[in-house]
């Protein structure tokens, strides 16, 4: 019923408990539909805000601006206990230095609150070996596309698309996360393999999909054709990987399962009878 500031948008998730619903910003079409806009991006013209909002009257509550450098807001993971009034947010990457970010959204003192609890830095490159968007920065950025959290609100999975990297985080303590794994399969200049697949791959971890039991990880390798072909400009071939989660932390690739699409692009990934991304609770356990 009433808009707010909002214009950019992207992802919407709740708390249901709370008569709120959290979104974030990424661009209009016409800023992403031919892929980044290089004059967008250093303007700080996409996105870098989340917008909270009653759900009951239906109208605008509050602006929480993470700051104009972190451009691009992208995946919501709120807790999954909806007792729990908080939850993570990607950001794509800072102008400040390349580098990708993860924030927690919270209450403090009767209203919503912000704040940076995970950085992942750029790493430096070749620029002989980065493709022409990114050749003058002389690093690959890691690129935050996608996060997913384990039903339990005990890990986090973040994927670093350009540099190939797929990260867990214990996030037991929200304001406090915990490195506890990290893979490399894709990258703009990794190229890492598979113990099932012949030679390089391209792409890298994109949207990612976690087993209810939190036992399963899977991801596929495509952000957006336009995009995809900007960062990996030979092109993408589809596949989707699988890693399994040891119970105490940590996290390792399934050598038997990769799944080689070919000219397919892979994208988002759903399991049958529910997981990490799409449960969403109305009361508590206990």
């Amino acid at each position: 019923m009433e808009r707010g500031p909002q214009y950019l948008a992207y992802d919407f998730w709740w708390h249901l408990g709370y008569d709120t619903l959290i979104t974030s910003e990424w661009g209009t079409p016409n800023m992403v539909k031919d892929g980044l806009n290089g004059e967008h991006l250093l303007n700080s013209r996409y996105g870098h805000q989340l917008h909270v909002w009653d759900l009951r009257k239906r109208h605008h509550l509050q602006a929480l601006d993470l700051g104009a450098e972190h451009q691009m807001v992208l995946e919501l993971r709120p807790a999954h206990d909806p007792a729990r009034a908080y939850g993570f947010v990607g950001v794509v990457v800072s102008l400040k230095d390349l580098s990708a970010s993860i924030w927690l959204w919270h209450r403090a003192n009767g209203a919503w609150a912000i704040r940076k609890v995970i950085e992942i830095p750029a790493e430096p490159a070749d620029p002989d070996q980065l493709p022409p968007i990114l050749k003058d920065f002389k690093a690959v950025p890691p690129l935050i596309t996608d996060i997913n959290l384990s039903l339990d609100d005990r890990f986090l999975y973040v994927s670093a698309w350009g540099t190939g990297e797929l990260r867990q985080y214990d996030v037991s303590d929200p304001f406090n996360p915990k490195l506890t794994g990290s893979v490399h399969i894709g990258g703009i200049v990794r190229r890492a393999s598979h113990a099932a697949a012949a030679g390089p791959l391209n792409g890298g971890p994109q949207m990612v999909e976690v087993s209810r039991d939190g036992k399963r990880v899977y991801f596929s390798n495509s952000l957006y054709s336009p995009w995809d072909e900007q960062f990996y400009p030979e092109g993408v071939r589809g596949w989707v990987a699988k890693l399994d989660v040891n119970p105490a932390g940590g996290i390792a690739f399934d050598p038997n399962f990769f799944v080689d699409f070919g000219a397919e692009r892979t994208h988002q990934i759903r399991l049958e009878g529910g997981d990490a991304s799409s449960d969403s609770f109305c009361y508590p356990n206990s």
